[in-house]
């Protein structure tokens, strides 16, 4: 049976868990990535040595897998990460950072959607490329609203068998006959580099520790959470340098109390 996102309860579980997230993210991602993920109470790996990313994948209790500065070695990992995940059932999330920028990400990411996702997290433009719609998208920063793009993100779902979570003003969460908008956080957000990658690793610890295995009401506890975060740090912050520190101590001491208002069931459109 389907479960409803519950994030308060979704985050105690992930801290009293603490599983293991093994992490092939962009050169400039992993740092803040780790943070976030002890901030939250996960436990960071970050390999990409194509020699030991199948050992890794094997011991975590999920795996993501950014393309945000291929080249061919890492890509390489990428698809063998990606399908020892696969082949051991291990959930992964997908995050095609610029896939709409050049072929090359292109490919790679065609190739990685073959080995089933457990989750696609991308902004509006990621996923339209994705949903091979004529997309406007030209670096990581979105042009296109997730509103817009809500029905791409339903078919994608329902063409992977896919949850697809859209990320940015208002976040849209979506398996295909299901799906949640997940509303709140603050514009500073975007004005830290690498938050929305560690946001990838923040969904893996939560499908990792899915009630039920239901990977939509997880991702959306983890938008939910993220969020949450973001709007209170913002609060304290006087720009992004001081909302960088804000929003992981703010992480750090977050509670359950209040996230559920941040969910809205709904069909997407």
């Amino acid at each position: 049976m389907p479960s409803e996102p519950n994030p308060g309860a979704d985050l105690a579980r992930v801290r009293d868990t603490a599983p293991l997230i093994h992490n092939i993210t962009n050169l400039v991602a992993m740092t803040p990535m780790a943070n976030v993920l002890l901030a939250l109470g996960a436990s960071p790996a970050m390999g990409h040595a194509r020699e030991e990313v199948a050992d890794l994948t094997a011991l975590a209790g999920a795996l993501t897998v950014n393309i945000g500065t291929p080249s061919p070695h890492w890509a390489e990992a990428m698809a063998e990460a990606a399908a020892a995940a696969e082949a051991s059932g291990t959930p992964w999330v997908l995050d095609p950072v610029a896939v709409g920028a050049t072929p090359y990400r292109r490919r790679i990411a065609g190739e990685l959607l073959a080995r089933r996702p457990t989750v696609i997290r991308g902004n509006a433009s990621e996923i339209r490329s994705l949903a091979a719609e004529q997309g406007s998208g030209r670096g990581v920063d979105s042009t296109e609203s997730t509103r817009a793009v809500a029905e791409e993100a339903r078919r994608l779902a329902e063409q992977t068998g896919s949850v697809v979570a859209v990320t940015g003003e208002a976040d849209l969460v979506t398996d295909g006959p299901r799906a949640f908008w997940v509303h709140g956080g603050h514009p500073l957000m975007a004005r830290v580099t690498a938050l929305g990658c560690a946001l990838t690793g923040v969904v893996a610890a939560f499908v990792a520790t899915a009630e039920d295995d239901d990977a939509l009401a997880a991702t959306a506890s983890a938008l939910a959470c993220y969020a949450a975060a973001g709007e209170r740090a913002a609060e304290h912050a006087c720009g992004p340098g001081s909302f960088a520190g804000h929003f992981l101590d703010t992480l750090y001491g977050l509670t359950g109390e209040g996230l559920e208002a941040r969910l809205q069931a709904a069909a997407p459109r």
